[in-house]
């Protein structure tokens, strides 16, 4: 049999038009709602660029890991080799007759953005006991969680020719890290950290939204010439949060205000709306062979989505499923998909299930089935023979010019 695909449209309201899209002067930009999993703003977000210390994500990632499975204790003392305690750049200033806390290690790195102490915890973790061995573990890591445009060289994002991330990898990371580690993550908040007294210059996390009251909780700046300036952020207002990142801006001014302008963005153009409750009946579908002629179609859960203020009353939809659908039928079945697309936004689709079984007909059933089968190429044939003679044959009659 053969069984076309339905497209019913579907207008779950009426309104206007949708959000402004979002110009960014970032070289490379990516806006996630973590709440709905909505991406918001793509700019050459898959395209692998130089990190700089927005990298030491993936090295604190690691850590958390190892912590949560043992490897590693929040109390236990680390060694500082001379590599570690080589690096320039921003640094805890360590020198190899310190042995410190993992818990310091872990500030260092996320408040004063530490290039040494990020390879404390790197040489600890690697197998070779090399910061080299650990950048491969980094990317083999990177590949298991989805982040195929990640290529890590070092642990701290210290310039190197094939270090690279994109922005949407990073994105994935710090979703990671705020829903895997909720215990640790609120030391991306702290707005400083006093490492023994011994730096007085470098004791304020560099993040430049932290404490402006718009819900910014966290992640990493970073920073290099070639990669310019960079932010991985968060935050979280009524409910919703975001995640953004930022690269290839020409200041710390304009870091701090393109960071700010995307936070106030992303909440204010856009609101979670909640569409349909699970078991809603969108639609009804005919049903081949089955004791029903026809069966519902509904969203097996509750459906909220993330939409554009100016057309909260007005969503777009399809509704796809095969027609006529195959008894028999289980309720629950996913049958279709209603496809919503919204102005400036990716396409949303969402299963649609039946809402109650259907068996196969019986005998009655069927031999009703099987008449309109015959009906219907009765009343085929019979339009054919009722059709004008085609082409060919007119001219093949017509007289010669």
């Amino acid at each position: 049999m053969i069984r076309p695909l339905a497209v019913l449209l579907l207008c779950l309201g009426a309104g206007q038009a949708g959000a402004q899209a979002f110009n960014t002067k970032a070289r490379a930009a990516y806006v996630l709602d973590e709440t709905t999993g909505t991406v918001l703003l793509d700019k050459n977000a898959d395209e692998p660029l130089p990190p700089a210390s927005m990298s030491k994500l993936m090295t604190i990632y690691m850590a958390f890991e190892a912590i949560a499975d043992g490897r590693l204790r929040i109390d236990e003392e680390l060694p500082v080799s001379e590599h570690a305690a080589s690096y320039d750049g921003s640094s805890m200033f360590l020198d190899t007759t310190d042995r410190v806390k993992v818990e310091d290690l872990l500030r260092g790195v996320i408040v004063l953005s530490g290039n040494d102490a990020a390879v404390v915890l790197a040489e600890a973790l690697s197998p070779d006991g090399t910061e080299a061995g650990f950048a491969r573990m980094m990317t083999d890591r990177a590949r298991q969680m989805g982040m195929n445009d990640s290529t890590f060289l070092n642990a701290n994002g210290w310039p190197a020719p094939g270090h690279l991330m994109s922005m949407h990898d990073l994105g994935t990371l710090a979703d990671h890290l705020i829903t895997d580690y909720p215990t640790f993550y609120p030391i991306f908040s702290e707005q400083e950290f006093l490492f023994d007294g011994r730096v007085p210059s470098n004791t304020q996390n560099r993040n430049p939204i932290l404490g402006l009251g718009i819900g910014a909780d966290g992640l990493k700046t970073g920073h290099t010439a070639e990669a310019g300036y960079g932010l991985v952020g968060s935050a979280k207002q009524d409910g919703r949060r975001i995640i953004f990142v930022l690269s290839g801006m020409d200041s710390t001014a304009e870091r701090r205000e393109e960071a700010e302008r995307i936070v106030n963005w992303a909440f204010r153009q856009f609101a979670q709306k909640d569409v349909a409750k699970a078991g809603t009946r969108i639609a009804d579908a005919p049903v081949w062979m089955g004791d029903k002629p026809q069966v519902g179609l509904t969203v097996g859960q509750d459906l909220s989505l993330l939409i554009p203020v100016l057309q909260q009353d007005n969503i777009p939809a399809n509704i796809v499923y095969d027609s006529p659908i195959q008894a028999p039928i289980t309720v629950g079945e996913q049958l279709g998909e209603l496809v919503i697309s919204l102005d400036g936004m990716p396409e949303k689709r969402v299963p649609l299930v039946a809402d109650r079984d259907v068996p196969r007909g019986g005998f009655m059933p069927r031999m009703r089935t099987a008449a309109q089968v015959i009906m219907g190429k009765i009343t085929d044939a019979t339009a054919e023979e009722a059709a004008p003679a085609d082409t060919a044959t007119d001219a093949a009659a017509a007289p010669p010019a």
